[in-house]
């Protein structure tokens, strides 16, 4: 593992290199694919892609955090965040470990 990071270019290129489509449409597919679950989790839905996870969005209520530099305690707001969760497929690859029969 090199700790490389995969771009939208990376992934354009790899679409122009598979699918034989060219650079630009290779790119524009890319950036559909992307809008689209972009959209879904905007609007709350879970984005789940098989063998790979799902990205869920969360609602956090509001809750009571510390400061730590004075140690007051301050309100957070209740916010939405969203949290990808890897398919066992994938938990499995990423560890070298034999694929479950289930996911």
């Amino acid at each position: 593992m090199d700790g490389k990071t995969i771009t939208r270019a990376d992934l354009s290129e790899a679409v122009y290199q598979q699918l034989g489509l060219s650079r630009s449409e290779s790119a524009e597919l890319v950036e559909m694919v992307l809008q689209e679950i972009s959209a879904a989790i905007v609007r709350g839905e879970t984005v789940k892609l098989s063998s790979f996870g799902s990205f869920v969005v969360r609602a956090k209520g509001e809750r009571i955090g510390r400061n730590p530099k004075t140690g007051i305690e301050v309100p957070i707001t209740p916010r939405r965040v969203m949290v990808f969760k890897p398919s066992n497929i994938l938990k499995s690859r990423i560890n070298g470990t034999p694929i479950p029969k289930d996911d």
